[in-house]
């Protein structure tokens, strides 16, 4: 990358370099991610650095505004992680700490799904892998893979793929 490069992308605070170089500045002994929303320092007051370790070796100090110290931190991406680890185990989501909007936001925001979305397809996938993949009975695949009733299933699944479970059974069936 080059040095405009890196300057414009100051000039911008522009987030999608946040990790591939740090600014310090020298008249404050600072160092920032390229977003730090401070003011833009003068271009020849600039120095930049790989990392932040970098730039703490060359004398600099973390930025409180942009926590240039904190860039692998974010708790949002660690709860939305652990709100889809629950999901995959079909574990309860009673206990993340957040209400229901603010969790389906944050995890939205994070694999641009919602998690029932999300659930639904693990279901979706679940099933179809076990018409296709063993002779159980289509209710016990229904229960199996999570559906209250027969009609529930067969509705959700005609939805999603456009046939009936036992139509896709028929044409996909490896045993």
């Amino acid at each position: 990358m080059t040095e405009p490069e890196m300057w414009e992308a100051v000039q911008r605070s522009d987030a999608s370099y946040d990790g591939l170089f740090f600014y310090a500045v020298k008249t404050t002994g600072i160092f920032c991610r390229p977003s730090c929303k401070s003011k833009p320092p003068k271009r020849e007051n600039l120095c930049y650095f790989a990392s932040g370790e970098e730039a703490r070796a060359a004398g600099f100090r973390p930025c409180k505004r942009c926590r240039s110290d904190l860039l692998e931190y974010q708790p949002m991406r660690e709860i939305a992680a652990e709100i889809k680890a629950r999901l995959d185990k079909a574990s309860s989501l009673d206990d993340v700490g957040l209400t229901p909007r603010r969790m389906t936001d944050v995890f939205k925001q994070e694999y641009g799904v919602t998690p029932k979305e999300y659930a639904d397809s693990l279901r979706l996938r679940t099933a179809k892998e076990m018409l296709a993949g063993s002779p159980e009975k289509v209710i016990d695949v229904a229960y199996r893979a999570g559906f209250s009733s027969l009609a529930a299933f067969n509705r959700f699944f005609k939805q999603q793929t456009g046939q009936t479970p036992t139509a896709y059974r028929k044409e996909h069936q490896v045993l």
